[in-house]
């Protein structure tokens, strides 16, 4: 009696492949609008098929990665096949190797559960307790760690580890909210300081001028209120008026063991070696690298080869490969430059009003944070149009470019847009669907403050918004 039932499901899926693809070869073949180029044209296409498929979820979002990277080769997007894979050769892969095989250690000699313990005990082991504590642990490990990608990565693998022994079902209200925030805001606490990643070193060199001071002293408040905002975002969305009391394990008070020495101090390493980036001049991948190497060593790590073969995520590195792929084959063929600038020409009539211009640069940056995947090839993007259009209309280049900068890392639509976010989201607790609604929900609050209490406070410490 089933068996039509099914028949029928398994046609229906079959459509849900083929209209799409049947669009795509449709719109392959027309041709492109003005001012772009054939192969620009045919990467905007190959991106919005990416950003479809990774927020709905009809593949596999590794299997989506490898269609990506075939799309750009047989549509001639990419002009090689080497140019096709150059996200591959990309420093952020191999810091992704890195500090997931920080993790996997992390996990496996116990000082995950050691750490969600020390979490369960401040909160006494209340749901609440234990999403607000994990907030407030933000900021000041951001000091400590200021890689927000190998903070989430490895507060994820606390957490889950936490959820397992406390018995927290996967997809759990308290489990949701926290992977939400590991996933969406804990950068935000990096992004704060200059020193905080790549995401705050690539717009202060594309802005130019700023220091250590300056930047925390423009962009705390502005990050930090966006932090908040979201964290109680999160707590009314999966927690209001839930408050349970989980099933706390027998704490035993047992000694550091030598893995977790070990792996500790790898760990304080590479945090070291990432801080004084200034003095060194080493790339972040560098530390994470070397992290990896000691972790694997015989005699001084803690992992075997077989560890490392089998934890790690092939899916994500298939992902952020494609991504990255992706951002510079649209930054290369002046595809994303044409879609910024198309953007902005629909509002000429603002061009003379310098508020209204900045809200229209502001709009026009959150088509191009959805198509390019990676938040380096959007900065290097829009940052530039947005100094060169706000000149143009009385607005000082500084608060435009750090508006796009704002609106740029404080949203994320899909897992794909970041590393960190891959790993939360392959944790299982969280759909793409929800990561695209709350993605919404953060650009909204992103652009009201960006343009009101942000625009008030640079004022009040002295960064003029208007030439």
């Amino acid at each position: 009696m089933d068996r039509p039932a099914e028949v029928n499901r398994s046609h229906f899926t079959g459509w849900i492949y083929l209209l799409p693809l049947l669009a795509f070869l449709f719109l392959l073949f027309l041709p492109p609008p003005e001012g772009l180029s054939v192969p620009g044209y045919r990467t905007l296409l190959v991106a919005a098929v990416a950003v479809v498929l990774w927020t709905s979820e009809i593949l596999p979002s590794g299997l989506t990665g490898g269609l990506v990277i075939l799309l750009l080769i047989l549509t001639g997007a990419s002009a090689s096949t080497s140019e096709a894979l150059v996200g591959f050769s990309q420093p952020v892969i191999f810091f992704l190797v890195g500090v997931f095989t920080v993790a996997i250690a992390v996990e496996k000699v116990g000082l995950a559960e050691r750490i969600g313990r020390f979490f369960l005990r401040r909160s006494k082991g209340k749901t609440l307790g234990l999403f607000w504590w994990m907030v407030i642990s933000f900021p000041p490990m951001a000091l400590i760690m200021p890689s927000a990608n190998s903070r989430s990565l490895i507060l994820a693998e606390v957490f889950d580890r936490t959820f397992a022994i406390t018995g927290v079902e996967r997809g759990a209200p308290i489990a949701r909210a926290v992977m939400m925030a590991l996933h969406s805001l804990n950068r935000l606490a990096s992004s704060a300081l200059l020193t905080g990643g790549l995401t705050s070193i690539v717009a202060a060199t594309l802005i130019g001028g700023m220091g250590w001071g300056r930047w925390f002293l423009l962009l705390g408040a502005p990050y930090y209120l966006t932090l908040v905002i979201g964290s109680l975002s999160l707590y009314l969305w999966y927690m209001r008026g839930e408050n349970i009391q989980l099933s706390l394990p027998e704490d035993e008070k047992v000694p550091l063991n030598r893995g977790e020495i070990r792996t500790g101090l790898i760990v304080l390493m590479a945090s070291t070696l990432w801080l004084s980036d200034a003095v060194h001049g080493l790339h972040p991948a560098v530390p994470a690298m070397m992290a990896w190497a000691l972790l694997l060593t015989p005699g001084i790590g803690v992992l075997n080869w077989s560890d490392f073969e089998t934890r790690f995520s092939w899916a994500t590195f298939f992902i952020l490969g494609a991504s990255l792929s992706l951002g510079w084959t649209l930054a290369h063929t002046g595809a994303a430059k044409w879609l910024a600038l198309s953007l902005l020409n629909l509002a000429p009539a603002v061009a003379d009003r310098p508020y209204f211009l900045l809200a229209v640069i502001l709009a026009a940056s959150i088509p191009i944070r959805i198509l390019v995947p990676n938040i380096t090839g959007y900065l290097a993007i829009t940052i530039p149009i947005a100094i060169e259009i706000g000149q143009g209309g009385g607005l000082n280049p500084t608060v435009c470019a750090l508006g796009v900068l704002l609106m740029g890392d404080s949203i994320l639509f899909y897992p794909a847009q970041s590393p960190s976010s891959l790993a939360v989201y392959e944790r299982g607790h969280l759909s793409a669907g929800e990561i695209f609604r709350f993605g919404v929900f953060m650009t909204g609050v992103a652009y009201v403050t960006t343009l009101t209490a942000t625009l008030l406070w640079w004022q009040i410490v002295g960064l003029a918004w208007r030439m």
